[in-house]
């Protein structure tokens, strides 16, 4: 496998691209090696594949996380339309806590997000009939299952819509706010 990384400005978050080999039938890329990945420091025993598809463009889907100890690491891509991907950094007692980035994923792209555990995840879908794979290294849990209310003031995240409101789950639309959320995570502390 081929791939290009980068690391981004949050610490672990990373986004790599797989080599897309393309032909007059179409295209073949490997979107995962396990020992390509270890080589650019993501050795992870991933347990779940996850597939969301999102039929109109504007919706936000996030901020989502598990607490300790399914905690998930992820590895996330769209292999249709195009995401404004989001990552929160939710571990209290680092520099960055509350703090997010986004990256735009796309099929035409071919990228990838690898989000370690300790950041709340979420995305806005940037154009209609838009799918998004992501492996994860633990297993859904719904007592671990969290959510960040996704315009939480004290966070934000420009999600791309230009304006327009987004189309959520109702959620999402009554999760807390980061700052009465209780995320399980502490910078520096091993999960």
């Amino acid at each position: 496998m081929d791939l290009q990384s980068r690391a981004l400005a949050l610490p672990g978050i990373i986004e790599i691209t797989p080599t897309r080999w393309n032909d007059e039938r179409g295209f073949f890329s490997e979107t995962y090696s396990r020992s390509d990945f270890s080589d650019i420091g993501i050795d992870i025993v991933w347990v779940q594949d996850n597939h969301s598809y999102s039929q109109k463009a504007g919706v936000v889907r996030g901020l989502h996380f598990q607490m300790p100890p399914f905690a998930q690491d992820k590895l996330v891509w769209v292999t249709c339309g195009r995401v404004l991907d989001v990552v929160v950094d939710i571990r209290l007692g680092s520099p960055s806590f509350g703090q997010w980035l986004g990256v735009e994923l796309s099929a035409e792209k071919w990228n990838q997000l690898f989000i370690p555990k300790g950041f709340a995840h979420g995305y806005s879908t940037l154009e209609p009939d838009t799918e998004l794979l992501y492996k994860v290294s633990a297993p859904y849990s719904p007592d671990h299952d969290r959510a960040i209310r996704y315009d939480d003031p004290s966070i934000g995240i420009d999600w791309g819509l230009g304006g327009k409101a987004p189309l959520v789950s109702d959620k999402d639309d009554c999760a807390p706010l980061l700052r009465d959320t209780d995320t399980g995570f502490v910078c520096g502390q091993e999960l």
